[in-house]
């Protein structure tokens, strides 16, 4: 069984890190390079960076950033924001990403996941989905969240998987920010339905919040924000806790 994986992640806007809530009211959380450092000293299993506002505002991914803090860090890194061609994920990947993460160019282009993969293979692409539940289902939406796209979002999980995607890092918008806990029925369904490995995201808020959505899906990562930015939970006291409760994490 695949260890459990605690990520942080940064939602970059004008080169800052900050956070909101339901994708909304952001505010300013600190300078990613320092928070990168921290996190990589701190035990945490890979970092995620999410530039959110590349795609609304038609722009490339902030590329000298990720090169200053894949300079810093020594832990698996997601990058993510504006990619729309294999030219853009190259790039990022050259400046020090690992990984790179596919969301509203993924279901405006899906073509874009296969080629990505296979100038980079699989394990290189992450596809981002943002769900919301509305009219009785899950639905997936893009641009930051603003808008609709009438696709079902374990069906679009399981399109991802089949074009070659290598994860799912999947965020209720509902959610998100409220410190409420993980959206578990729909980050169980999207689990049981591909036979690639899910990252939970949005809603921690506890350490109980961990310990459900790794008990009670087959999620391999939680990924979180504000509750490790304002120092809420810390990752060891987090990694410790868990153990306790006998989840294997890395």
């Amino acid at each position: 069984m695949l260890k459990k994986r605690i990520i942080p992640c940064f939602d970059i806007k004008d080169g800052r890190v900050v956070k909101g809530i339901n994708f909304l009211e952001l505010r300013d959380a600190g300078d990613a390079v320092e928070m990168a450092a921290q996190y990589a000293k701190a035990g945490a299993d890979e970092l995620v960076f999410l530039d959110i506002t590349a795609t609304q505002e038609n722009r490339k991914t902030l590329a000298s950033l990720v090169e200053k803090i894949a300079s810093e860090i020594n832990i698996p890194f997601t990058v993510g924001g504006g990619i729309n061609s294999v030219e853009d994920a190259e790039r990022l990947i050259r400046c020090g990403a690992d990984k790179i993460s596919l969301n509203s160019s993924a279901v405006k282009n899906p073509e874009l996941i296969t080629q990505i993969a296979n100038a980079l293979g699989t394990q290189a692409v992450v596809v981002a989905i943002d769900t919301k539940f509305v009219n009785g289902n899950w639905q997936v939406y893009i641009n930051g969240g603003r808008v609709a796209t009438g696709l079902g979002t374990v069906a679009w999980a399981q399109q991802a998987e089949a074009l070659g995607a290598g994860e799912i890092l999947l965020t209720s918008m509902h959610n998100d920010g409220t410190k409420n806990g993980f959206a578990i029925a729909i980050t169980s369904q999207v689990c049981n339905m591909v036979n690639i490995p899910v990252i939970a995201s949005g809603g921690a808020g506890s350490k109980e919040h961990f310990k459900d959505v790794f008990t009670q899906t087959t999620a391999t990562a939680a990924l979180a924000a504000s509750v490790f930015h304002y120092g809420e939970i810390g990752i060891q006291e987090l990694k410790d806790y868990l153990k306790n409760e006998k989840i294997a994490i890395r």
